[in-house]
């Protein structure tokens, strides 16, 4: 292996061992570190981390944008290559990197998408699902995501262990492990119970960890969650994004609408940073305007 592959992995195994990023995070900087080092040996030879300049990168990220990438992906893999050097700089394998002069692109910023309220008191109060176990599994995962806002693999990974019915909330494991509570009403608590209950009147052999389960007793899978939580809001939107993601969107945007603190959305979200979340009050803001516009005399 040369200088390159042996550094690369060096890091990834710094990410997985020590910053323990998951699985996904660390295929996506491998990847990205593939790219780069792909196109400076095919373009420059091997070159030793020393001889990779900022002028390199600018030529790579040029060929970038030629092909079309668009500017939030350019700007993961620069992120990348920062994490990547700055590793190799506190290890003294370089002595200045090359990421210094290096700036982000632009990127206009997208409101996020979410599904309206009424579009969601319609699926809960008037969409029917089957009286069947795989009907009764539809019906608590939407309420969860719409509830607490958990991403998807929150709740492909929730335990029932992780449920305290005393203190009504969940204990959520969240991105590198980071722990949050979230409180729940009676309207998803009883319904968990009623749900676990059932499981244990129904399913004749069940793996007891996990709190939502297939008929065959197994934790559910991300491509069934999607699909089936992409079939149960078309059935009250035209909302073009029909996601678990889109859910989670709609239980913050609701939260900052009905007057939430920003504060108490990131502690809920698990969001490390209140830039994270920050998107959320664009929503509530353009909101306001509308009611304005809508609602004031002079508008």
């Amino acid at each position: 292996m040369h200088t390159s592959q042996t550094s690369v992995q060096f890091f990834l195994d710094y990410l997985k061992f020590q910053k323990r990023y998951s699985q996904h995070t660390i295929i996506s900087y491998e990847n990205d570190l593939k790219d780069f080092f792909g196109f400076i040996e095919a373009n420059y030879g091997t070159l030793s981390l020393t001889e990779i300049s900022a002028t390199l990168i600018r030529t790579w990220l040029a060929n970038l944008k030629q092909n079309k990438i668009v500017p939030k992906s350019i700007n993961r893999k620069i992120s990348t290559l920062k994490s990547f050097f700055k590793y190799q700089l506190r290890n003294e394998t370089i002595a200045v990197s090359p990421m210094a002069t290096i700036v982000s692109l632009k990127v206009n910023k997208r409101l996020p998408s979410f599904i309206e309220e009424k579009d969601m008191d319609t699926l809960f109060q008037h969409v029917e699902f089957p009286d069947t176990w795989e009907g009764k599994t539809n019906r608590l995962m939407l309420q969860i995501f719409y509830q607490t806002g958990m991403r998807l693999s929150e709740l492909i990974n929730l335990k029932e262990s992780q449920i305290d019915k005393g203190y009504s909330n969940l204990k959520v494991l969240g991105k590198r492990n980071k722990e949050r509570i979230i409180p729940i009403n009676n309207l998803l608590l009883y319904p968990i119970l009623e749900y676990m209950n059932a499981k244990r009147n129904n399913i004749e052999i069940f793996d007891t960890e996990y709190l939502l389960i297939n008929q065959k007793g197994k934790k559910l899978q991300p491509k069934y969650v999607y699909n089936k939580v992409k079939q149960y809001l078309g059935y009250v939107t035209t909302n073009e994004r029909k996601s678990p993601h889109i859910l989670r969107h709609s239980f913050a945007t609701h939260l900052t609408n009905n007057g939430a603190d920003i504060n108490a959305v990131k502690e809920l979200l698990g969001h490390s940073s209140l830039a994270a979340t920050q998107i959320y009050t664009h929503n509530s803001i353009e909101r306001l305007k509308d009611i304005h516009k809508k609602t004031h005399p002079k508008s």
